[in-house]
């Protein structure tokens, strides 16, 4: 086993990967097609997507084509943050199995519990209609796994007052400087599996002069520093690159950071927009 093939505990005992590679704003098409492969050959064994980064068919051929048997391999893909009803979300759902052709889905999410083009607004009504059908599709069996994205406690709780199963896991903005505790907190005391997208906050961690000396500490990178940091708290990292020399190198965090300087970071927490 690796760091890149060790596994966390979702809520329902499913195994996924502890780590896994972010499709976040790489274009359909050869970009995406490579960096999957990239990926996959370094070892990851968890792909993210989602059906607003358009890039699904192009995850789901080079996942095809990667020689990698498909149970070997974690896919996570989102339902529009727009489509807040039942049938949308069922027609949805079809659309992205069709576009991936993997089969079933191991991890199900819907993208924010409102549009992107109204963040804040209030679609609880709407969100629980949409998980109902998250809990027929994966009573069903069609999905391994169902959760949320960009959910904060009372999108949680709101969602919990009508519904039956508590989401797998809730896909967060998360890292050093940036940890949503309240939110973290609930989802540790819910059993929701927190996953962090944006680990390095866009790249604004790599220039912070305070990482630079801690990472040179470790001989590793800022960025490995930061996405081993959500491991050591449980968080399950989504690095995102489509350099192949940093796909392999956001892998590689066969390291442990001692306890001290964890402590050090979480005080940087908040801190980093």
């Amino acid at each position: 086993m690796s760091v890149l093939t060790d596994t966390l505990s979702l809520g329902n005992g499913v195994q996924i990967p502890q780590i896994g590679f972010g499709t976040w704003q790489i274009p359909d098409g050869p970009e995406t097609y490579d960096s999957v492969r990239t990926a996959l050959d370094a070892g990851y064994r968890h792909i993210d997507t989602a059906a607003a980064y358009g890039n699904e068919a192009s995850v789901g051929r080079a996942v095809r084509d990667s020689g990698v048997p498909r149970d070997e391999i974690f896919i996570t893909t989102k339902l529009r943050a727009e489509i807040k009803d039942a049938a949308g979300a069922r027609a949805a759902f079809e659309r992205s199995i069709q576009t991936l052709d993997l089969g079933v889905i191991d991890l199900y999410l819907i993208h924010a519990p409102w549009p992107w083009t109204a963040i804040g607004s209030d679609h609880r009504a709407g969100n629980i209609e949409v998980w109902k059908v998250f809990e027929e599709l994966y009573d069903a069996k069609k999905v391994r796994s169902i959760g949320v994205s960009n959910f904060d406690v009372a999108d949680l709780e709101s969602l919990g007052s009508e519904t039956d199963i508590t989401p797998h896991a809730n896909q967060i903005r998360w890292f050093i400087g940036n940890t949503q505790p309240e939110t973290t907190a609930w989802c540790a005391e819910h059993g929701v599996l927190v996953e962090g997208y944006s680990p390095l906050a866009t790249g604004k961690l790599l220039d912070d002069e305070r990482l630079s000396a801690l990472a040179e500490k470790y001989g590793v990178s800022v960025a490995q520093l930061s996405i081993r940091y959500l491991l050591e708290h449980g968080v399950l990292p989504l690095p995102k690159s489509v350099t192949p020399e940093r796909i392999r190198a956001n892998g590689e965090l066969d390291f442990d950071i001692a306890p001290d300087d964890v402590a050090t970071l979480d005080a940087l927490s908040n801190t980093v927009d």
